[in-house]
């Protein structure tokens, strides 16, 4: 763990040189994705994404397992490169996105692995159903802005979901029932 304090902390310009209280970090919507493909008929494997969304990290670099993450996003931002297909993911046989509109996120435990990793436990909701999932996450950079010249932070994280346990198992098994979850993002502590 002191190995991750000291990697974290290095680049990062604060008024003081230790934070004793959690800093938020507001999601740059503009650099936030989180991209999921599955198996179509064992034909292709077909992605989507969803951009744009929002929320908060709250990162404790002297304590990281006492960080938070929280995001929510419309399911209407789908986005598949195909308007059949998201329309049709968006209906009652999938997202049900008129009846449960939103995709939330709320962590609920962090596990420090190494000097940049860790394991994200979390409440996800989708169609609304709540299932505990666990986010492979590695903190890419932490540093001030080169342009923005505002405290920056960037993760990648993985994991892989079955559609069923949202009941969105429409025509699994023949179109996969896992979904590979690619999720990367950037945050900011706004200027003041």
């Amino acid at each position: 763990m002191k190995n991750f304090l000291i990697t974290t902390a290095m680049g990062v310009t604060f008024a003081t040189a230790a934070q004793a209280e959690p800093v938020t970090y507001m999601l740059d919507a503009s650099h936030s994705q989180i991209v999921f493909s599955y198996d179509h008929l064992g034909f292709s494997t077909t992605t989507g994404m969803f951009s744009g969304f929002e929320g908060t990290i709250e990162l404790d670099t002297e304590n990281p397992a006492a960080s938070s993450v929280e995001v929510s996003f419309p399911a209407q931002s789908l986005i598949t490169g195909w308007p059949a297909r998201e329309a049709h993911f968006l209906t009652e046989e999938f997202f049900g996105a008129d009846t449960n509109p939103l995709v939330t996120f709320t962590s609920t435990a962090i596990e420090v692995t190494g000097d940049n990793t860790g394991m994200i436990t979390g409440d996800l909701t989708i169609n609304g159903i709540t299932k505990s999932v666990v986010l492979d996450a590695t903190m890419n950079q932490l540093a001030d802005h080169p342009m923005a010249n505002l405290p920056w932070a960037g993760f990648d994280a993985t994991t892989t979901l079955l559609r069923s346990d949202f009941d969105m198992g429409q025509f699994a098994p023949f179109v996969g029932d896992e979904i590979a979850i690619n999720i990367s993002i950037e945050a900011m502590v706004p200027a003041e």
